[in-house]
């Protein structure tokens, strides 16, 4: 009885180890299903997650667009022979203004929701008080980021890059800074549209 006891609570510790049994099991878009555009056989697919409907699967409770940020999804595939660099990417969002804004690191996008003044008490005496948790500090945010620094020939990379602005239809995600790993040489910018849901 006790080793099948033992049994059953290294199954439950192994499930919950490899996320065996979420709630929120989050499925990646279909980048043949997205807006694309492919240059030098390398296509690059998008999509703004500007819905709570969107957000929930990847982040679960906490929906980046109520603090102004923005998540959009971003798929690289290789399809030359050719290893891609992606480490000096830059990705752009253009707004129907044609204003830039520049894409906000996973691990700075904590600090977008600005931290409230601290609550000042009458009472002469201090009462320590827990500091509110930052909703943008949840582990989704980085853990879902795209975050591959080089693409092998015939690979895909995905991932989220996030902006600091609100979403309307007609916006664009330019990207630049792909390289040819071998020779260095800069691949022509990326204009992918990111139409509002």
């Amino acid at each position: 009885m006790r080793i099948r006891r033992n049994a059953a609570c290294l199954l439950l510790s192994a499930a919950l180890l490899w996320g065996i049994g979420e709630k929120d099991q989050f499925t990646p878009p279909n980048p043949d299903q997205l807006d694309k555009q492919t240059i030098s056989d390398v296509t690059i697919a998008a999509k703004a997650f500007d819905t709570e409907a969107l957000c929930k699967p990847p982040f679960g409770k906490v929906n980046p667009n109520r603090y102004g940020v923005l998540p959009v999804w971003v798929s690289i595939r290789n399809g030359s022979k050719k290893a891609v660099r992606l480490d000096r990417a830059l990705f752009q969002y253009i707004d129907l203004n044609r204003q830039k804004i520049e894409a906000t690191p996973a691990a700075e996008v904590k600090y977008a929701n600005s931290p409230t003044r601290p609550k000042m008490t009458p009472s002469p005496l201090p009462i320590p008080r827990g500091r509110p948790k930052n909703p943008l500090e949840a582990f989704e945010i980085e853990g879902r980021s795209l975050a591959a620094k080089m693409l092998p020939p015939g690979e895909s990379a995905h991932g989220f890059v996030y902006f600091q602005t609100g979403h309307r239809g007609g916006a664009t995600l330019y990207i630049t800074g792909l390289q040819d790993a071998a020779s260095g040489e800069e691949l022509f910018y990326f204009e992918v549209p990111l139409p509002a849901h």
